[in-house]
């Protein structure tokens, strides 16, 4: 089985090139886990570049093997020191997590 984890986030930021500077800087931590959290079997974040007045601002989508590979992944130190930041610009975040 594995699981899909995707999540979308909303910023805060009411100044769209901050936003655009936060959102890259979101999928770049968080792509940065890549190799680091061994739970992960593959993951994908990613700045939205189309209609910022309607889409949300950055999405992640990371694979693993199970559900208690994703609940090791969200208490990984390197997860958690790249959600600080994120929760630091974030204003709502929405999330599912599938099996494919």
């Amino acid at each position: 089985m594995t699981i899909r984890h995707v999540v979308t986030w909303k910023l805060a930021s009411e100044d769209a090139v901050e936003r655009e500077e936060q959102a890259a800087e979101v999928a770049r931590r968080l792509n940065a886990l890549d190799g680091v959290v061994p739970q992960l079997r593959s993951i994908s974040a990613g700045a939205n570049s189309v209609y910022p007045e309607a889409n949300w601002d950055v999405t992640l989508i990371a694979d693993f093997d199970s559900i208690e590979a994703l609940e090791q992944y969200v208490i990984h130190p390197a997860h958690e020191e790249a959600a600080v930041y994120i929760r630091s610009v974030v204003a709502s975040r929405v999330a599912v997590d599938f099996e494919v």
